[in-house]
């Protein structure tokens, strides 16, 4: 007997751009651009113009399993890059510009690119990073004109006069679905940069996974504005994402800012963004201050970072959206759970559940299964099929034996299988030899309406090794809140011996590149005694 079998059907990152100029060829890309306006393309004609620059980088020496980097905001021209990059079996190493020249040449060394793919006015950067690496022949410069040249480095191209003129006959996919994607380097916030490979495969399920109706639900008859940075994290996969459902991907540019957003939703009909907690913090600050609404706008899909409780109400009630929640990480590709806007339990807290794909564990300390997995907290382990199993460059494994990766966060899952994140294990204080959760502390005050931002560092101490204190960002308006009142809340909610010995005023909280608050720096200038 002859068993049947199935078409062999590799799950390759060029399939959704194919698809999308296929079956929703006038479904556009929109691109924000310095000083208003905006530049828009269908999927046909952005497939056309990702052939024409794989045959550009092909022309380059460009080949398989190469790395080419990306210095680069959200952009058409930065799209048609990853899908040129990938699409041709090379591997797409994005770079975050907010990064320093000496962080990201140290990157470069590791993955031995060769070329840098840089928007304009990244040029500077890009030079300084080429000359601190070595290594780098070539930048081909997007979204915008080359400007001077320096005499020596680097031959410096703009791309966009290149590819009128370039074939679109090159051959796309073809190669095994487990060949390396893309490459993005942790921010190093947290130690020291680690590079996370992503394969075609790993984002491909990613992708699948995030359009199913309980995660992020997005359909071709969405508008998709992805303040999420393309150079770190796959941008949350949206670049995939909406391409494969046929909807309109909105990029904005350079312009992050609450006025640019304002102005970008209301002129594209944007009905879901995605960002940080501090990109909608901006929106709905410009919208107090100078009015406005955005009624086509439904959804906000936040990430990243913990959302303060009256943040959240704030921008539901000022926007008239649902928030969702979520959590992940860069070694996650970086989709771990998305709370489902319809949820009685959804809080600002809940990060929801696992979608088919991921699996959840909590541990104790040493990696050890909890017997009870609901309502009890521990260390979180994950394991999937896009979740990291090695480091770039490393021998050994980044999982334990039976395939579980340890995040670093301390959670809890609740009965229905909600997730919590309490906090980070790096970042608990001892002080008087037991622990205090700075997050636990940081959800009570950050869910007061004056409070913007709240932090909670351990400064050395004498006597009791570290002892908390608590940095604050107010709310404008709101700057005579007494440090009593700020820490009041307190009292009936954590253990004495946890309430901050200070409060410290910032005028603005510290944001590491991915837009988390940085505690790096936090510890820095403040955690000494």
């Amino acid at each position: 007997m002859i068993d049947g079998s199935m078409q062999d059907f590799r799950l390759t990152l060029d399939k959704f751009l194919h698809h999308a100029a296929k079956w929703h060829p006038h479904a556009e890309v929109v691109t924000a651009r310095e000083g208003g306006g905006v530049a828009r393309i269908g999927y046909a004609d952005l497939k056309a113009r990702a052939l024409a620059v794989s045959s550009i980088l092909a022309s380059f020496g460009v080949g398989f399993g190469q790395r080419v980097a990306t210095l680069a905001w959200n952009s058409q021209a930065h799209v048609e890059a990853w899908y040129a990059i990938m699409g041709m079996g090379a591997v797409c190493h994005t770079l975050n510009p907010r990064l320093t020249a000496a962080h990201l040449a140290a990157m470069i060394v590791q993955s031995e690119a060769r070329l840098i793919v840089a928007s304009a006015d990244l040029l500077p950067l890009a030079l300084e990073i080429a000359e601190r690496a070595g290594g780098i022949e070539r930048i081909l410069v997007i979204d915008g004109p080359v400007g001077e040249r320096p005499e020596a480095g680097p031959a410096i191209m703009a791309l966009e006069p290149l590819i009128a003129s370039a074939p679109c006959d090159v051959a796309w996919g073809g190669f095994d679905e487990t060949a390396p994607s893309g490459l993005c380097f942790t921010s190093g916030t947290t130690g020291a940069p680690k590079g996370v490979t992503y394969t075609h495969r790993s984002s491909f399920l990613h992708t699948l996974r995030l359009l199913q109706v309980d995660v992020m639900a997005i359909s071709g008859k969405d508008a998709v504005l992805a303040v999420v940075p393309m150079f770190h994290a796959n941008a949350w996969g949206l670049p995939f994402a909406l391409p494969a459902a046929g909807g309109k991907l909105v990029l904005p540019g350079r312009g992050s800012d609450g006025a640019s957003l304002a102005r970008l939703i209301a002129a594209e009909g944007v009905t879901v963004g995605v960002g940080v907690p501090t990109v909608w913090l901006g929106l709905v600050e410009h919208l107090e201050a100078h009015g406005g609404e955005l009624p086509s706008l439904k959804r906000i899909i936040v990430g990243g970072a913990p959302m303060a409780p009256a943040l959240m109400e704030r921008i539901e009630r000022r926007l008239g959206v649902t928030v969702q929640t979520s959590w992940g990480m860069t070694e996650l590709s970086p989709s771990g759970t998305v709370a489902l806007p319809d949820d009685p339990a959804r809080t600002a807290a809940a990060s929801g559940k696992p979608a088919i794909g991921v699996d959840l564990l909590i541990t104790d300390a040493d990696g050890r299964p909890l017997p009870e997995q609901r309502d009890c907290e521990g260390h979180l382990r994950v394991r999937g099929a896009a979740v990291v199993d090695r480091y770039f460059g490393h021998d050994e494994r980044a999982t334990d034996e039976r395939g579980w990766f340890a995040t670093g966060d301390l959670a809890r899952i609740d009965s229905a299988g909600n997730l919590y994140i309490t906090g980070r294990a790096k970042d608990l204080i001892k002080s008087g030899g037991e622990w205090i959760n700075p997050a636990e502390i940081e959800a009570v005050v950050g869910a007061l309406p004056e409070v913007s931002l709240a932090a909670v560092i351990g400064r050395q101490d004498p006597k009791w090794g570290e002892r908390p204190i608590l940095l604050v960002e107010i709310c404008s308006g709101d700057e005579e809140v007494s440090d009593e009142a700020l820490l009041a809340p307190l009292k009936d909610r954590v253990a004495p011996w946890w309430i901050p010995d200070e409060v410290v005023r910032l005028a603005s909280m510290p944001l590491a590149p991915t837009g988390k608050i940085d505690k790096i720096r936090l510890r820095a200038q403040y955690g000494s005694a």
